[in-house]
Parts: structure tokens; C-alpha cells; sequence
């Protein structure tokens, strides 16, 4: 399978959006200070991991994912502070809340998108939560992601987007070309 690349550009949009939706929606939301890291662009799927994963679909001219990932004990702080009250283990409450908060953050990562990339819809949150998990998308597009920490706590918001191909080509918006396809090696 082939790895579509998009115009570099578009990646910095993205992480610029993604670290401003997500203090925007820590501080006002959350009352919690969050500092990015280091933005990247990631082809390969992320190893395995423990802790919460909420993945949001986005579609429209552009389609693609978004998603927020962080350890249970941070989703509970997350739902704590979000929510006024203590929560001492992952619960249907926690669930909620952190699948609000990924809304928030790549709603608002939409939105700003959007000026660029045209109308796009959500999806409703889907929350996957345990051991050893592993999220694994077509795995045919760059993803863009953007590390936070919160003290000692990590969490990665991360969006992937492409063209969808069920658009003409006369109805792309300007200023992002189709993603010129590599081919990529050991797929």
C-alpha cells in the first residue's frame, strides 16, 4: 500500500489548530495549564499502548480522523475537573467526558480547518479504553501529531486528512493541491 503525502503546509496548519484548540479548551474548560511538544508527521501506526484513545471521523470535501489519547488516571483528572467532582477510576462518566473533551478539541480543529479545506462534518465520539491497545486507520495517510504535557502527564492529539476522492477535482478548495502518492517501502 502506498503512503499519500499532503502538501507540508497543510501538517502546520493542522498542529498550529490542534495546539490552539487544545489550551483553549484546557484552560477554559478544564482549568488546567497543557504545553504542547514538538509537532511530527507519523506514517507508521503508533506501537501499542495502555490508557483511553477517543476517535473522532471527520468528512466532507477533506475527510479523516482526529484523536486524543492519554492514561486512564489523566482521563479521570481530565473528567474531574471538567465535570466538578473526584473520580478515583475510569467510569461511564469518564467515558463521557473525555469523548466531550475530544469533541471540543478537534470540533474546534475542524472549524479552523474548514477555512482552508471547505465544510466538513463530525462524527460522534467513539472511546476505546484498556491494555495494549492499538488504533489502526486504512494506514494510506500521514498523520499530524501534537504531544502535550500537563505536569506529568502526556497526552497526543492527532488528525489525519486527505482529499476525498468522491469529490471532483473542480470542487477542491484552493490552495492545497491532491496528495502526490510515494510509494513507501516494507508495506
Amino acid at each position: 500500500m502506498e503512503i499519500q503525502q499532503i502538501d507540508p503546509s497543510l501538517h502546520t496548519l493542522i498542529a498550529k489548530a490542534i495546539q490552539t484548540s487544545t489550551r483553549e479548551v484546557f484552560s477554559t474548560m478544564l482549568s488546567l495549564e497543557i504545553e504542547p511538544g514538538e509537532m511530527r508527521v507519523e506514517s507508521k501506526p503508533p506501537s501499542a499502548q495502555s490508557g483511553m484513545v477517543a476517535l473522532i471521523g471527520l468528512a466532507g470535501q477533506w475527510s479523516g480522523t482526529g484523536s486524543l489519547a492519554c492514561s486512564g488516571e489523566f482521563a479521570c483528572q481530565m473528567a474531574a475537573n471538567f465535570l466538578a467532582t473526584s473520580y478515583e477510576h475510569v467510569n461511564e462518566e469518564v467515558f463521557d467526558a473525555l469523548g466531550e473533551i475530544a469533541n471540543m478539541i478537534i470540533g474546534n480543529v475542524k472549524a479552523a480547518l474548514e477555512e482552508k479545506l471547505g465544510p466538513m462534518g463530525l462524527s460522534t465520539p467513539t472511546i476505546i479504553y484498556g491494555r495494549n491497545l492499538q488504533t489502526r486507520g486504512a494506514h494510506i495517510h500521514d498523520w499530524t501529531v501534537v504531544p502535550f504535557h500537563c505536569g506529568a502527564e502526556r497526552m497526543y492529539v492527532q488528525v489525519c486528512v486527505a482529499p476525498n476522492t468522491k469529490w471532483e477535482r473542480s470542487n477542491m478548495p484552493a490552495g492545497f493541491q491532491l496528495p502526490l502518492v510515494v510509494p513507501v517501502q516494507g508495506i
